[in-house]
C-alpha cells in the first residue's frame, strides 16, 4: 500500500494558506511599533459650527449685493432662499438702494450687512423657518 492517492494539499494550496494567515494578522495594524490600531481622524466634527443666523446673514448678503444693480429682484428659490429669507433680502435692498443713491457703494454695503443682521436675528428669534418657536 501506498501513500500516492493522500499526498495532502499541493505546494501552492500550502502557500495559499500562508499568505491568508498573514494578512489576517496583519488587518488592521497601526505604524509599525505602535501596537495600536489607526484611528479614523477624517470624521472629526468642526471646531465651531456657524450658527443659523450667521448662515442666514451670510446667504442674504450674498444675493442682496447681486439684486442691488439690477432692476429685478429675481426669484428666491432660484436663489435657494426661503421666503422669510427673501423678504430680509428685499428690506435690505430696498434700504441699500436708496443710501447707494445718496452716500455710495461702500454705504450701501454696509447697509446691506446691517439689514440682514438685524433681520436675520429677528427671524430666527422668533422661530426662522418654521414660524414658531424652537422646541
Amino acid at each position: 500500500m501506498g501513500t500516492e492517492g493522500a499526498a495532502g494539499p499541493g505546494p501552492g494550496t500550502r502557500c495559499g494558506l500562508a499568505l491568508l494567515l498573514a494578512a489576517g494578522l496583519c488587518t488592521g495594524c497601526g505604524p509599525a511599533g505602535t501596537g495600536t490600531p489607526r484611528q479614523d481622524t477624517s470624521a472629526t466634527p468642526s471646531a465651531s459650527a456657524t450658527s443659523p443666523e450667521e448662515l442666514c446673514t451670510r446667504v442674504v448678503s450674498h444675493w442682496s449685493r447681486k439684486v442691488l444693480d439690477s432692476d429685478t429682484y429675481g426669484d428666491y428659490q432660484t436663489m435657494g432662499l426661503s421666503n422669510g429669507q427673501y423678504d430680509i433680502l428685499r428690506d435690505a435692498v430696498d434700504a441699500a438702494r436708496a443710501t447707494k443713491k445718496r452716500q455710495g457703494a461702500a454705504a450701501a454695503d454696509a447697509v446691506i450687512v446691517r439689514k440682514a443682521r438685524a433681520g436675520c436675528r429677528n427671524w430666527y428669534r422668533s422661530g426662522g423657518p418654521s414660524n414658531g418657536p424652537w422646541q
